[in-house]
């Protein structure tokens, strides 16, 4: 009869399945691992992304209120250009007018000194 020593060899059922519980525990410590690193990636990524988006919609809200300062700005001075009248233009008007006998001479003149004056 065979002395009962300590065993060599494969081990047993107890010994296999407390092995596999092993493994079993630390792959799904590595995956829970891995998956909580992937959503933390995930949650920077989109964050810089965000970031990204708010600087540039800063950037085109920043020029649009250039644009409008600049636009408020300039109908002034091109009002004040636009009062320019065409006076030989404006004189040959009621020079056709005066020919035509709408005006007269005395009406050509005061129409004519007031463009001019």
């Amino acid at each position: 009869m065979p002395l009962m020593g300590p065993r060599f060899g494969r081990p047993g059922l107890l010994g296999l399945a407390a092995r596999t519980a092993v493994v079993a525990g630390t792959a799904t410590a590595v995956s829970g691992a891995m998956t909580g690193r992937r959503q933390r990636q995930a949650q920077a990524q989109a964050e810089q992304e965000q970031y990204q988006q708010a600087q540039q919609q800063a950037q085109i809200d920043a020029a649009a209120q250039e644009a409008a300062a600049r636009y408020a700005a300039a109908p002034p001075a091109a009002a004040a250009s636009a009062p320019a009248i065409d006076l030989v233009g404006e004189i040959q008007k009621l020079a056709a007018l005066r020919d035509a006998g709408a005006l007269t001479d005395a009406e050509f003149a005061a129409a004519k000194a007031k463009l001019l004056g």
